[in-house]
């Protein structure tokens, strides 16, 4: 057993910097802590956050089998681990329904679905798949508070009535993403999600009672995840809990998870007694939130006080303490596009960076 802390690499030196590191033992025990709250049935976790198919066959090695992708790229990478159940989180365009059409004829063992909210939409999906000879699965995409996509639920019905007589489409069920739903209290936040869902479990009961068949519902996120669990009726669509990062951490403080993926700096100047300036510009650490945007583990007393493209600036109480080329581990504020800002990932086991993996879906395209 190592005296060193759980997330330093001894062999850091052998590696450049600003770097992302994973702790693969750490993903294990969070996808381990998911499934024990939730049923594996009950689960289809967004992989927008990991981007990597080592990390999405880790879920799949746990019994997850559905999954949603915010991108045909993270939809493509779920098809080459073999994903049996890929749900495309975005209302198409013409031209990503034309790459959807590519990817079913692609990869004929994996099931895909996408996101619909306008009848024009449906016209596009429908005419293309139809041409293609197939047929599209869909899920009717609901605005529950967030004002992004989707349809509000009480026009919802129309809509489908009216996909639903296309040739070349069928309804599955319904979706709905309430990221406006994260309110620090634990009790607040569930009433404001039994609130904001009450009309889109009518709509899926009058579905339901309509078509004689049973919808499926696809709700929430990391904020809502256990609450959509408890009722049971739906499925639940985590993402972060797979690395986890600070912001979550300090928001969500019910919520089991640990920080299973960081990024690495080094000091590259002490520009005063009081600053130090790292190599971890807004190009290596998600920056759209104000300051601080990391949080570093061996340096808790650092606060940032400025951030360019490849600086950023530090109070600590006393530099003298710093060299040039000490290496600090940070949590990002926000892990989720982090992530999406490196080409791989070095992975840290016992200590040590042992291989890479490489962030295969931040691309847009990967064969397709």
């Amino acid at each position: 057993m190592s005296d060193k802390p759980w997330f330093e690499a001894a062999n850091i030196s052998e590696y450049d910097t600003p770097a992302l590191l994973l702790y693969p033992s750490r993903i294990i025990e969070n996808i381990r802590r998911l499934v024990e709250k939730v049923d594996t049935r009950r689960l289809r976790p967004h992989v927008k956050t990991n981007k990597i198919a080592e990390v999405s066959s880790l879920m799949m090695d746990a019994g997850i089998r559905k999954f949603k992708a915010a991108t045909i790229a993270e939809a493509e990478m779920l098809a080459m681990i073999k994903a049996p159940d890929v749900l495309l989180a975005y209302p198409p365009t013409t031209q990503k329904v034309k790459r959807l059409i590519r990817l079913i004829q692609k990869y004929p063992d994996t099931i895909f679905s996408c996101l619909i909210d306008h009848i024009d939409q449906g016209k596009t999906i429908s005419d293309q798949f139809t041409a293609a000879d197939l047929k599209a699965q869909v899920f009717i995409d609901l605005n529950t508070g967030m004002n992004r996509t989707g349809i509000k639920p009480e026009n919802a019905i129309h809509l489908f009535e009216k996909v639903n007589s296309l040739p070349a489409i069928h309804v599955l069920g319904l979706h709905a993403y309430d990221g406006h739903i994260k309110d620090h209290d634990m009790k607040t936040r569930t009433a404001d999600c039994t609130r904001a869902f009450e009309p889109v479990i009518k709509l899926k009961s009058d579905l339901e009672k309509l078509t004689g068949r049973s919808m499926t519902l696809i709700a929430g996120g990391s904020p809502t995840c256990f609450i959509h669990a408890e009722a049971g009726d739906r499925e639940c669509s985590p993402g972060t809990f797979v690395f986890w990062d600070k912001g979550y951490a300090e928001n969500l403080s019910e919520q089991p998870f640990e920080w299973a993926a960081l990024v690495v700096c080094r000091v590259i100047s002490i520009p005063s007694p009081d600053m130090i300036c790292v190599d971890l510009g807004y190009k290596s650490v998600a920056s759209e939130n104000p300051l601080p945007r990391v949080y570093f583990l061996n340096a808790t007393d650092a606060v940032p006080t400025a951030h360019s493209e490849e600086h950023l600036v530090l109070r600590v109480p006393d530099a003298v303490k710093f060299k040039q080329g000490d290496v600090l581990y940070g949590v990002p504020s926000h892990i989720c596009p982090t992530v999406a800002l490196y080409d791989r990932a070095l992975v840290v086991e016992n200590n040590l960076i042992v291989k890479d993996w490489t962030v295969i879906a931040r691309k847009r395209e990967i064969s397709l």
